[in-house]
């Protein structure tokens, strides 16, 4: 009896604590190929499947990294909006979905403001989050967005906008459908103080966020492979009752046919902005 309690039971008990220290996700399963990609390498690919080339989602964080120079940038203060303006309620209270998402992300809401230097250029840059409830945009995006502009103008710098979104914020009913003529006037006054307006398409850009601010850029860029669209495809199929072309409402599919002006993978697109902001900026 000793032999097991003061041996074997110490040797499987150590075996089981090994077994729970091992991190799970060392490995990170490609959505496209399905390939199992080292955890460590798909960061150093800024999260690139290095087998099918599928580029997924980042968080605004990453995202800001990314493009910034020497990932350093100033976030800046974004207006404060009613939580829950019109004390929606489904499955769940809307407030509830709104804390869950703060706690999830560690944002306050689906958008983030920051200015910094891309290629030595300054620049404000609006980066949305598709983990905080979609992407959607309700009143803090809408309000977000305009205050992006208004630093934009009063400072002269250009604006980048990066979008990732499913559309409206329902949940604040016509109040998120407002954003969009919010965020049009927005984008007129970087147009009417002659600033430049980029746009970067990010998987999945749709919904209310297309049909405003994400298609009126002076140029617009698109990730490979993003979705970009106002209904999703098979909403489009069933009510057309027509089988949609390969690839349609994707980056490449809408650069063909007008809709985008440059295709670019995540590792050239710090530098592609760069180019462009020399230019235009």
């Amino acid at each position: 009896m000793n032999w097991l309690t003061e041996f074997v039971r110490p040797k499987i008990q150590a075996l089981m604590e090994k077994s729970q220290d091992t991190p799970e996700d060392l490995w990170v399963k490609c959505p496209k190929c399905e390939q199992m990609i080292f955890h460590r390498e798909l960061q150093e690919n800024l999260r690139v499947c290095p087998n099918c080339l599928y580029h997924m989602r980042l968080s605004s964080i990453e995202r800001l990294n990314l493009l910034f120079d020497n990932q350093q940038y100033q976030m800046i203060p974004l207006p404060k909006v009613q939580d829950d303006p019109i004390k929606f309620k489904d499955s769940k209270r809307y407030a509830d979905r709104i804390k869950d998402s703060r706690a999830k992300t560690k944002q306050h809401d689906a958008i983030s403001v920051a200015v910094g230097n891309i290629n030595e250029k300054n620049v404000v840059v609006a980066v949305m989050n598709f983990e905080f409830m979609g992407g959607s945009m309700g009143l803090f995006v809408g309000h977000a967005f305009y205050a992006a502009v208004e630093l934009a103008t009063d400072q002269k710098l250009p604006f980048i906008v990066v979008t990732a979104s499913g559309g409206a914020r329902m949940q604040e009913g016509i109040l998120s459908l407002m954003q969009m003529p919010t965020t049009v006037i927005g984008v007129e006054l970087m147009h009417n103080s002659r600033l430049p307006y980029i746009v970067v398409l990010t998987d999945p850009t749709m919904g209310g966020v297309s049909a405003s601010f994400a298609m009126l850029g002076d140029v617009a860029l698109a990730e490979s492979g993003a979705l970009i669209g106002f209904a999703g495809p098979r909403v489009i199929e069933e009510t057309i009752k027509q089988k949609l072309p390969e690839g349609f409402q994707r980056a490449e599919f809408l650069k063909d046919h007008g809709m985008v002006d440059i295709v670019v993978s995540r590792k050239a697109l710090k530098d592609t902005l760069g180019r462009i902001l020399g230019v235009l900026a």
